[in-house]
């Protein structure tokens, strides 16, 4: 079996991209969203890319942001993925050069297959746990089972993961690759190393 993908998001500072890299993740995801507990500015963001390892993504998240805000960003931080967590459609993703991940926010099959349909263009959809008023970073998981069979496109597990119960999660789900938050974090945009540590080991005895 292939190794199972890891992006650690909501990443505020240097040493906690270190330490996501260090434990084999292959993303981190730094949050430009300013409602966000773990939003970072455009000179975090510097910090932080600048001490990725090679091979080690970069992905900037945005919820329903204007686009020469993203367009600034693109031109001051090294991102090398787009990850849209909002309202946004494929026209909209698709314009700023960079592979893109749509983030899907679940309630039932019917919203993953719509998602498969509306978003041709996406690199990858990312599916987590609906919520009425959040767009990602709740702690909240859904029903995993709905994401057995074949999606049509790569796609990503998220929402509610921690090192105890990812295993489960890519079992029951088939998850190829999946995107941690709160699962690894001592507060709020404060990464635990050792969580990240138990979280990458977890996978790797999947």
């Amino acid at each position: 079996m292939k190794p199972i993908r890891i992006k650690i998001c909501g990443i505020t500072r240097p040493e906690d991209a270190l330490a996501a890299a260090e434990a084999g993740a292959d993303a981190v995801g730094l949050v430009f969203y300013a409602k966000s507990k773990r939003a970072v500015t455009v000179a975090q963001a510097k910090e932080i890319t600048a001490v990725l390892p090679p091979f080690v993504s970069a992905v900037a998240l945005f919820v329903n942001e204007q686009p020469d805000v993203i367009y600034q960003i693109l031109r001051q931080v090294p991102i090398d993925v787009i990850q849209f967590h909002g309202d946004e459609d494929d026209d909209f993703c698709r314009q700023f050069d960079r592979p893109y991940l749509k983030a899907v926010r679940v309630r039932s099959a019917a919203d993953i297959q719509t998602a498969c349909t509306k978003f041709p263009n996406a690199r990858a959809l990312l599916f987590d746990a609906y919520h009425p008023t959040e767009y990602g970073g709740t702690g909240q998981s859904f029903d995993w089972t709905l994401l057995r069979g074949n999606i049509g496109k790569p796609w990503i597990l998220a929402g509610g993961l921690i090192a105890g119960n990812v295993a489960e999660a890519v079992k029951t789900s088939g998850a190829a690759a999946v995107d941690v938050s709160g699962g690894v974090e001592s507060a709020a945009g404060v990464k635990d190393a050792l969580k990240i540590k138990a979280f990458s080991a977890a996978l790797k005895a999947v």
